[in-house]
């Protein structure tokens, strides 16, 4: 081992056995598992399982259980007399942990990341260590959305010094900033596990995104055996550059430990400077520009990955929420994979992170169609006595370095009429989707948790918070602000998430003059976009949801929800484009077009709306126009079809009656700058072929980098047939495998682990992960009478 950089880290990520059961045994160490699967990190059993009506469907109609991983590792000799852990990113749920068939303790949250000390466990040389994970998922029905079921997220050893920084040590934050200088404050926390005093320098260094030295500090401080001491220090960056949504530039921060002469640990931390503040009157300002947070939330979930989701999907998915105006995510409704705040500090957004969706009072979980009674009743609630404060802390202490995270969450809906908590001044009371409760449900009833409770609560959560980050706000998402006004906690919060309740902004900014008010969760429609555009006060949308996900569904044969502006597979719907419309700065035009007559305002929801000009002779069409432009005509074969105007926020989209004819659509749009930009339609003929095109043509051989491919199926002249849904099976050559294959289309009970799938739209996603071995991928795409077709990706 490198003598001078002691901390070391490994990814233990790869060849874990695996048993979907219970195994009394399976903790000892001599325990035989040759039977078991081999199975990589990330690793999610329950998508691996067929959709079944007997599960639940608030988690997707799929199963959980028991379940048992293994893992062998060795340690070289040279690192004996080192401290060893263990960090788990996140698995779902109720672990138990052992190391050597010692046992290292359990953590019944499924979305914390923990770690565990294996120093007096581990073993060096030609021994194995082997770690053992029970988890335990045969509640199924814990949850209102899809979990998974596993290890579902990356595991790492660290090995360092018995002098060594702290986990979760070094917090950098902004003190003050303008153009021509910035003030970091770094604290660090050093941990001494010697028993014996040692004198050491503390030294912080910063470095710009080319790795150019800017500036560094250094102090000397004692820490005693076995204690820990925290280091304060202040560094000046002279003319910064400002993290923002569009300029999101980051620095990384070298924190040193020094002792007698030599580098005993270092740790690197990426950061980025900005400041933000937030108004009750003038709403959200970033780096003292006012703006608004256009936001979406997400869930953790990727369709056919289930909750193993890795880094390169959730690129693809921001990238596309990016192009839409989109600057915000909210963390629904729990911390998630490390990755994704990595990447929303890279590609600039700003990040609502949350912690719990239930307290110690047990939600509803909708088990046979959402809101069908009676409900079932498992869930964090009965955790949440012992471990909120564990739980909370980590969330805080693993995020408060990321220059994206502006808020900290400590609940979604836990006010909720009724679920549980409820309270004598609502004798009948109605939350946001109450039309199928019981009529029992809609009274007071003395035997429930009053919802005063929920003050007591959120007091303590939010000294919590304070006690690791005094940089952040503390908000929470608001099902009934009506009755968290009553009982005061709505005071509780710096700032205050009003969920489905726009109809409250202006009456309650005037009640409550000096609360800070934004829209934590919003429907899509454009009155509900006018109600934070026009008032000023009012700094955030975000829409539920960005992306469709499992569970949630409204009953058999769906398995997940339909919320999204983009569908499970990432694909844009019609609902992306009007959001488009609304929130991007550049220019933009997209036609579509359907039968039905726009009659209702969840029109642009209709799945009958196509990107296509496919319909019968001289039948009536209804054309729709998405754009921000101000002027549209529409030519069918050179003839012009007129002109529309988009004159004022009363319309958001444009529509034309036109008797079909074979040919082509053409949209012009024209903008205050008198730009023009074309979109067009074209009839195309029947299914011919297959094409296919990958996003990631070289990838890693690590086993844990992957690419995504997506299969196209086209007319003669290579169109895209929008409507065609063949049945296409994937093979695969070389050293690659497929992870999974998701068309997008919820009602397709297809089972997950099957290696063909209909296409959706015509387009089918494949996700293809790289092994440790390089070489050339071959992926091909076969369906009866179409033309086959295949890519080569590169695994180096």
């Amino acid at each position: 081992m490198d003598k001078i950089k002691m901390r070391k880290t490994y990814h233990l990520n790869l060849e874990w056995k695996f048993h979907l059961g219970d195994e009394p045994r399976a903790w000892q160490k001599g325990f035989d598992d040759k039977a078991w699967r081999t199975v990589n990190l990330p690793h999610d059993w329950s998508v691996e399982q067929p959709f079944d009506k007997k599960h639940s469907s608030g988690t997707g109609y799929l199963p959980g259980g028991i379940g048992f991983y293994r893992k062998q590792f060795f340690l070289p000799k040279e690192l004996e007399g080192k401290r060893v852990y263990v960090t788990f990113d996140g698995v779902y749920n109720n672990s138990m942990v052992w190391c050597n068939s010692y046992y290292l303790g359990k953590r019944p949250s499924g979305y914390t990341q923990f770690i565990y000390d294996l120093t007096d466990f581990a073993c060096f040389g030609d021994e194995p260590n082997i770690i053992t994970v029970k988890v335990d998922h045969k509640d199924i029905a814990d949850s209102r959305w899809f979990t998974g079921s596993g290890i579902y997220r990356k595991v790492t050893l660290t090995v360092t010094d018995h002098i060594y920084i702290d986990h979760y040590g070094v917090f950098v934050s902004v003190e003050k900033t303008d153009q021509k200088s910035a003030i970091l404050s770094i604290q660090t926390s050093v941990r001494n596990r010697t028993g014996e005093s040692a004198q050491i320098i503390i030294r912080n260094s910063v470095y710009n995104a080319e790795y150019e030295l800017v500036a560094t500090a250094e102090e000397s401080v004692v820490v005693q055996g076995d204690e820990v001491v925290t280091g304060s220090q202040k560094i000046k960056v002279n003319e910064p550059n400002l993290w923002s949504v569009n300029t999101p530039y980051l620095y990384t921060c070298k924190t040193e430990i020094e002792k007698e002469g030599m580098v005993i640990d270092e740790k690197q931390t990426m950061t980025g400077i900005r400041t933000f503040a937030f108004d009750a009157k003038k709403g959200f300002f970033l780096n003292g520009e006012n703006m608004k947070l256009k936001g979406v939330c997400v869930h953790h979930d990727a369709g056919c990955l289930g909750a193993a989701v890795r880094k390169k999907v959730w690129r693809r998915r921001l990238e596309s929420l990016k192009k839409v105006g989109c600057n915000a995510i909210r963390m629904s409704h729990n911390p998630h994979m490390p990755e994704l705040y990595d990447l929303c500090d890279e590609l600039g957004f700003l990040v609502i992170d949350e912690a719990f969706d239930e307290w110690e009072g047990v939600k509803n979980k909708w088990a046979q169609g959402h809101n069908v009674y009676p409900p079932a009743h498992y869930g964090y609630y009965e955790d949440f006595p012992d471990w909120h404060e564990r739980d909370l802390s980590t969330m805080v202490l693993r995020g408060r370095n990321h220059p994206s995270i502006i808020l900290w969450s400590i609940g979604n809906e836990v006010d909720y009429p009724n679920d549980p908590y409820c309270h004598p001044n609502f004798k009948t009371t109605t939350g946001n989707n109450d039309a199928n409760k019981p009529a029992a449900e809609r009274q007071y009833d003395p035997n429930k948790p009053n919802a005063e409770r929920l003050v007591t609560i959120a007091k303590k959560l939010v000294s919590i918070v304070k006690k690791h980050d005094q940089t952040r706000p503390v908000t929470a998402a608001l099902a009934f602000p009506e009755l968290s006004n009553l009982t005061g906690y709505a005071d509780c919060l710096d700032v205050v998430g009003y969920n489905y309740k726009e109809h409250l902004y202006e009456e309650d900014h005037k009640r409550y003059p000096d609360r800070i008010l934004l829209g934590s969760e919003n429907g899509k429609e454009l009155e509900q976009w006018l109600a934070v555009k026009d008032k000023e006060y009012i700094s955030a949308q975000f829409l539920w949801t960005g992306i469709d996900f499992l569970g949630e569904t409204q009953g058999w044969p769906s398995h997940g929800s339909e919320a999204g502006i983009l569908d499970i597979a990432g694909f844009e719907k019609v609902s992306y484009y009007f959001r488009q419309s609304l929130w991007s700065d550049k220019p933009m035009i997209k036609l579509f077009a359907s039968y039905d007559e726009p009659r209702s305002k969840y029109y642009l929801y209709n799945k009958n709306l196509v990107s296509s000009w496919n319909f019968m002779q001289d039948e009536d069409v209804y054309v729709t126009c998405l754009t921000n432009c101000k002027k549209v005509e529409l030519f069918l074969n050179d003839r012009s079809l007129g002109s529309q105007y988009l004159k004022d926020d009363s319309r958001s989209y444009l529509i034309w009656k036109v008797p079909f004819e074979k040919g082509e659509l053409k949209a012009i749009a024209i903008d205050e700058k008198g730009q023009k930009y074309e979109e067009f339609l074209n009839t195309g003929g029947a299914p011919a072929g297959l094409q296919m095109y990958c996003t990631d043509p070289q990838i890693t051989a690590d086993g844990l980098d992957m690419a995504h491919v997506i299969v196209e199926i086209v007319d003669g002249s290579g169109q895209l047939v929008s409507r065609a849904e063949d049945l296409i099976y994937i093979s695969i050559e070389g050293p690659g495998q497929i992870l999974g294959l998701e068309n997008g289309n919820l009602e397709d009970n297809t089972p997950y682990a099957l290696r063909c799938r209909r296409a959706y739209n015509g387009k089918l996603l494949i996700y293809i992960g790289s092994t440790p071995e390089s070489g050339e991928i071959k992926v091909k795409a076969q369906a009866r009478g179409l033309k086959s077709a295949e890519v080569i990706i590169s695994s180096i």
